[in-house]
């Protein structure tokens, strides 16, 4: 059956679970009419995900949908926001009523989770392409940034780094994994866990946050450049999963260090350089480490890498002590 654009609305777009108080009119209208309340700030952000590009086009739409939604929620997370609302604009190839349920389900499931709602967007016909624009409150001036850093902060990373990365290797048909192995790392491609709880604990404690969506080097960086110093990181303390420790040496592709690279650094090409983890990367004083401890309902570890330095660029070490390659670019749009 074949649905207008506003029967597609009314039927998929307007059901979503959540309801908020604060939102005065929702989906519709020419506009939302939405209620921000007092002493807070807005953080907005957007993302688009296009097929092909941003998720491969045998991903189930229920994982399409989930993503699309959880790419957003990661960024409000890196801004120490707690999210409320968000927007969606979707080009559709063709009239598929049972895809459009399923990828409804994936992105409500997420929504009603953190308690976010749908509030507007657009509906068309074009390549498969779904921009998200979500919005969250901060307490005024208590925003996280880039900024901030300060030489002799620790740095630190939420979760494991690097599985997202072999998950896209192997939807790709690039690596051999067991079956369990696959499916774990797929999981982590497709289904990231945004950080949500963790980013406004971070509020008065962190100096800089950052959301790792196109590698750790290559985000890192940006925090470096816009607080103006370097860092050193461990190769020994950065968190790897069960199941990429587990990975055989010689099973993954070393094509960001290079051939003449040991076999051993191949799993460190993703921990340092692959997309798609949405973990936070956030720096703190040395005087705050105590009060990480004292955070509620943590979903993850949190694991300290390295230090910021007064010397502009990014080191990393090996367990010896030695330089290692850095690759800096990371995810590439262009």
């Amino acid at each position: 059956m074949a649905y207008s654009e506003f029967e597609l609305i009314e039927r998929f777009f307007n059901r979503g679970l959540v309801r908020r108080a604060d939102v005065v009119l929702g989906i519709g209208d020419d506009g939302a009419i939405l209620t921000v309340p007092a002493g807070h700030e807005l953080v907005v952000t957007i993302d688009t995900l296009v097929a092909g590009v941003h998720f491969p086009l045998t991903t189930a739409p229920r994982d399409v949908g989930y993503k699309a939604l959880a790419v957003n929620l990661s960024d409000l997370a890196a801004m120490g926001a707690t999210p409320a609302w968000f927007t969606l604009a979707i080009a559709l190839p063709e009239n598929d009523a049972d895809w459009l349920a399923e990828f409804c389900e994936g992105m409500f499931s997420l929504a009603r989770e953190h308690n976010v709602q749908l509030v507007g967007g657009d509906t068309t016909r074009g390549p498969l392409t779904i921009t998200i624009q979500a919005h969250g409150f901060v307490p005024a001036g208590n925003a996280l940034r880039r900024s901030g850093a300060q030489a002799g902060d620790a740095i630190y990373v939420t979760g494991t780094l690097g599985d997202a990365g072999v998950g896209l290797l192997s939807a790709e048909g690039r690596v051999d994994l067991s079956h369990s192995a696959v499916e774990f790392f797929t999981d982590r491609l497709n289904r990231p866990s945004p950080r949500v709880l963790i980013g406004p604990q971070l509020r008065g404690v962190a100096s800089s946050c950052i959301d790792i969506s196109d590698g750790l080097c290559a985000d890192l960086g940006h925090i470096l450049e816009c607080s103006g110093v370097g860092a050193c990181i461990e190769l020994g303390k950065l968190p790897l999963s069960a199941a990429l420790k587990n990975c055989r040496d010689h099973s993954l592709p070393r094509n960001l260090f290079g051939d003449s690279s040991p076999p051993w650094a191949a799993r460190y090409d993703y921990v340092l350089a692959a997309g798609d983890d949405y973990e936070l990367c956030f720096t703190l004083p040395l005087v705050h480490e105590q009060r990480l401890s004292q955070f509620a309902n943590l979903p993850c570890s949190l694991t300290r890498i390295g230090q910021i330095e007064l010397e502009k660029g990014l080191r990393v070490r090996d367990v010896s002590g030695n330089r290692h390659s850095v690759p800096m670019r990371g995810y590439q749009h262009f």
